[in-house]
């Protein structure tokens, strides 16, 4: 499929003379995540996909792009303001990043709009009307103003604006309408803001079976007779508001609990980072609304006519099928069943790993249940960075305190939009007579870790289950990730090192297998990447496989030059954000990076050595991790690196999940040198990563999973 028209090249951020020769080994890390954002957006112009599931892409990239304005923008227009001239990794002020990310972020909008019109048309022809409007017959008319009446003109409270009502304060994200009245009694003007609360569905649904819906500003305006009798509506248009949304951190917090509940509620005060107006808004109008919430930090943008497009999710819910993707059921992991669902038997026969969303979550939950349940089990100790807001985790945590078992939960409070349903988790488990740990201060704790120790046989045996995910029931229905079950006791032993680091602040000593950042991570990944360099240079085979999310380091950015310099063939499968630039003459040229997008979102990393021979072999050294190649998650993150040595889920690892991910040409990207991404061509045997695991043997199920996998396509990637 070959790039839509309307959706441009990546901008590049404008020249300033008095900066500094930007550093073209990297590429900017914003401009990057907003190049991804872009794959995204081109997902919903891709027809192979179902009408519904295109809607869906769209809406993810319109949710994608607020968060960055509330969370990236935001950083870089603090430093912008306090004069903090922190340069980026390619050497760029936060004003030349500003620059092109301004520049960027209003063409993926604007591409947004367009790509709404396609495919509203498109939601015409298939049965799904969202109302324009003259859409609205009488009989529908009627139905829509009684609706009005009673389910929506009760919850509006519209303020005027003049001398003796200042302007009130718009909650982030919320949609409001502003209106220019006139008073018929004496021609008075007045002007009033009517913010549509945020409980307020966006979409009204008119009764019947056909599917047609209006949004709730169109309602709005169309009834706005109703709220002002005796106006007359001169103008009237949509605006929407993005707030900063960081919580900075203060070390000196006395009270860690106490402060985060203070800072969630400041940041729904955060400045006003983007001011969104509706195209074709009177100017009278705009210009008030640019002077009351524009300020000197403000990005101002006409948006188009929908406003919000992260809304658009609630037409995906829609019952029509024949318009999504096809549902998968995923599998209960054979290799439990065989034990007749006794999760410790068949951990404690050979190590297992799920893979997620091919393989349910719910044996992660019946793991858990489990060790609430069985009273040989002493304890259980666990990481929590996301979980939900219905999670069967904590009810399983909850359990087993109940029981009388000692349950250690470290609740990472600083995981960002969770912050406050990780509060409410952390009272609920206190009471419930869980140990409730917040582990560092300054470093976030995302390692994805859960340890149950149980008597056998008169001593204890431990039983670890390593996540590159979160223990979230939701989002493992849609991220690729892996679960790994074992009862190794080196890895128990380590793990338990781990905890007391988080809970007690004591260093480990004598760690066998895990390594941890901040405490390690990172050099031990640079050993690795050294040891490939030393087979290159003794002239045997070397190679790196890598997946993650991101690659934003510039030590490791320039340990992988180095590497491609010495001879070592690099792969790494880049979902997200990758500042390395592959494929440079003298710099990358042994460097390839390829971005996977489609039905499901590509979590999981996993990262692979040659060790002397060409991948994938039975000797290389495989790990698989809960962390990205950041700055981040090297050293202000609590992260694990974990190898994998037992041959059975090396082969399940390497030989499968990475050797299909390398494989796939049908959901696929290249980076480019010039930092473009090309979609990659679907050969004549095309091959889908998530179509392939939907059909295929689970990995901890029986037979290997690529057996019908043609041996060619294998060799093209030795």
């Amino acid at each position: 499929m070959t790039r839509p028209a309307h959706i441009a090249p990546l901008a590049q951020p404008e020249d300033d003379a008095s900066a500094p020769e930007p550093n073209d080994r990297y590429f900017n890390r914003e401009l990057s995540w907003l190049a991804f954002n872009r794959r995204v957006l081109e997902e919903a112009c891709n027809d192979s996909h179902p009408l519904l599931e295109r809607l869906r892409f769209l809406s993810i990239c319109g949710s994608n792009l607020d968060e960055f304005f509330m969370v990236r923008v935001a950083g870089l227009k603090g430093q912008q303001s306090q004069d903090v001239d922190r340069r980026s990794v390619d050497g760029l002020t936060p004003g030349q990043q500003l620059a092109g990310i301004v520049a960027e972020a209003d063409r993926l909008m604007e591409s947004q709009q367009h790509i709404w019109a396609d495919l509203r048309n498109l939601l015409d022809e298939a049965g799904i009307w969202v109302l324009r409007r003259d859409g609205v017959d009488e009989a529908a008319r009627g139905w829509l103003e009684d609706h009005f009446r009673d389910q929506i003109f009760p919850t509006l409270t519209p303020q005027a604006l003049d001398p003796a009502h200042p302007f009130p304060f718009i909650p982030n994200k919320g949609l409001s309408i502003i209106f220019d009245l006139e008073r018929i009694a004496d021609g008075e003007p007045i002007r009033e803001v009517l913010m549509l609360p945020a409980t307020t569905p966006r979409f009204v649904r008119l009764p019947g079976t056909e599917a047609r819906y209006v949004s709730v500003e169109a309602v709005v305006k169309r009834f706005a007779s109703l709220i002002f009798p005796g106006y007359v509506v001169h103008g009237a248009a949509a605006f929407r508001v993005l707030r900063d949304s960081d919580i900075e951190i203060e070390e000196e917090a006395e009270d860690l609990v106490r402060y985060f509940a203070k800072a969630i509620k400041r940041r729904r005060r955060g400045r006003v980072i983007r001011l969104e107006l509706e195209t074709g808004m009177p100017d009278p109008l705009a210009a008030l609304l640019k002077s009351e919430l524009g300020g000197a930090e403000a990005i101002i943008t006409e948006s188009g006519q929908l406003l919000g497009i992260a809304d658009l999710a609630m037409l995906v819910d829609e019952d029509r099928p024949d318009l999504k993707f096809p549902p998968l059921t995923p599998r209960f992991p054979e290799r439990i069943r065989e034990f007749d669902g006794d999760c410790f038997a068949a951990i404690r026969a050979k190590d297992i790993v799920v893979h997620h969303p091919y393989e349910t979550f719910e044996v992660v939950i019946a793991f858990l249940k489990q060790a609430a349940a069985d009273p040989d089990v002493i304890a259980i100790k666990q990481t929590l960075y996301r979980a939900g807001k219905q999670s069967a985790v904590i009810a399983a945590l909850v359990a087993a305190a109940e029981a009388g078992k000692s349950v250690t939960a470290v609740v990472e409070l600083k995981a960002r939009f969770d912050e406050e349903q990780n509060l409410l988790w952390a009272s609920q488990l206190e009471r419930a007579g869980v140990q409730v740990v917040y582990g560092f201060i300054d470093w976030k704790t995302h390692a994805k870790v859960s340890m149950v120790v149980r008597r056998e046989n008169g001593s204890v045996r431990t039983y670890c289950h390593f996540g590159t995910g979160n223990y979230h029931p939701v989002t493992a229905r849609i991220y690729t990730d892996l679960s790994y079950f074992t009862a190794d006791q080196a890895i128990g032993r380590d793990a338990a090192q781990m905890f007391n680091y988080i809970t007690g602040y004591v260093e480990p000593r004598d760690m066998n297998c895990i390594g941890l950042s901040p405490l390690d991570l990172r050099q031990r990944l640079t050993r690795l990447i050294d040891d490939e360099i030393a087979h290159a240079r003794a002239g045997r085979p070397a190679a790196i496989w890598a997946k993650m999310n991101s690659l934003v380091d510039a030590q490791i950015i320039d340990k992988l030059y180095e590497a491609s310099g010495a001879g070592v063939q690099i792969d790494l499968i880049i979902r997200g954000i990758c500042c390395l630039r592959p494929q440079v003459t003298g710099l990358s040229e042994n460097i390839r990076v390829k971005s996977i997008v489609g039905r499901y979102l590509e979590h999981s990393r996993i990262w692979a050595f040659g060790n002397g021979k060409a991948l994938p072999n039975d000797g290389a050294k495989l790990f698989i991790s809960s962390a990205d190649w950041m700055p981040r998650n090297f050293d202000r993150r609590v992260e694990y690196m974990l190898p994998i040595t037992n041959p059975t889920v090396h082969d399940q690892i390497l030989d499968q999940v990475m050797v299909a991910n390398l494989l796939d040409d049908e959901q696929s990207w290249i980076l480019g040198p010039d930092g473009e991404y090309v979609r990659v061509i679907p050969g004549e045997r095309p091959f889908n990563l998530h179509r392939y695991f939907m059909t295929n043997p689970s990995l901890s199920g029986r037979g290997a999973a690529l057996e019908k996998v043609p041996t060619l396509l294998l060799r093209t990637i030795s």
